[in-house]
């Protein structure tokens, strides 16, 4: 499974990369304004150095507009992916888009129905929200699971983006269930590293070496 860090602050993103945790990056316009930093501008730098896709996301409602922006987002590196909303007017530009030979992210999936229609629409990537269902008592697990019949049993090359990935459960989830790509924060990416009993292991292991009286270096 490919890791998407989902964050616009790039010193996270550079630390993560060097460790080559960074398949891709995702970003949308709440990250933007956590950032605090000028769209084009931070896209373009954290596209000089991830290779993989780069999801910069469209403002606009209309078709349209949404093209047009499309097309403005695109030419910031031959990496991004522009990200549209699952909407009619989503699904219009991602045909467009992706008709010109552009990466589309279809984001804010919510049913395995509008998953079938972003794959008919040529979406490369197609971003189902995780914590957003769990939030409401329903379990995304199940319309990853459901998306990834669906596009087996039909052959549809677009690829599963989990998204809305908030635990270290979520994640291992998804790679059973088989999803292509996670994006999650940096801080749910660091904490798989995370075990009570790797802890625990290894502060045993530092008592006992104390106690040998031994150093290596």
């Amino acid at each position: 499974m490919k890791f998407f860090v989902d964050t616009a602050d790039v010193d996270a993103i550079r630390e993560l990369n060097d460790l080559g945790m960074v398949d891709g990056v995702t970003t949308n316009p709440s990250l933007i304004l956590k950032s605090g930093r000028d769209i084009l501008e931070v896209t373009k730098e954290i596209c000089s150095f991830v290779s993989g896709p780069v999801s910069a996301e469209v403002v606009a409602l209309k078709a349209d507009e949404m093209i047009a922006e499309g097309r403005k987002l695109a030419e910031i590196a031959p990496n991004i992916a522009v990200k549209v909303p699952l909407t009619w007017d989503g699904l219009k530009t991602c045909k467009v888009l992706s008709d010109e030979g552009h990466m589309v992210n279809v984001t804010l999936c919510f049913s395995a129905n509008q998953a079938l229609l972003a794959a008919k629409a040529g979406a490369t990537f197609i971003s189902p929200f995780i914590g957003r269902l769990d939030d409401i008592n329903l379990d995304g697990m199940d319309l990853i699971a459901d998306i990834r019949a669906i596009y087996d049993n039909y052959g549809f090359e677009t690829q599963i983006l989990a998204a809305s990935i908030r635990t270290a459960n979520h994640v291992a989830q998804c790679a059973l269930v088989g999803a292509d790509v996670m994006t999650a924060p940096p801080s749910v990416i660091k904490s798989l590293a995370n075990h009570v009993l790797t802890d625990k292991g290894l502060d045993q292991f530092m008592k006992d070496w104390a106690k040998t009286g031994q150093k290596i270096i």
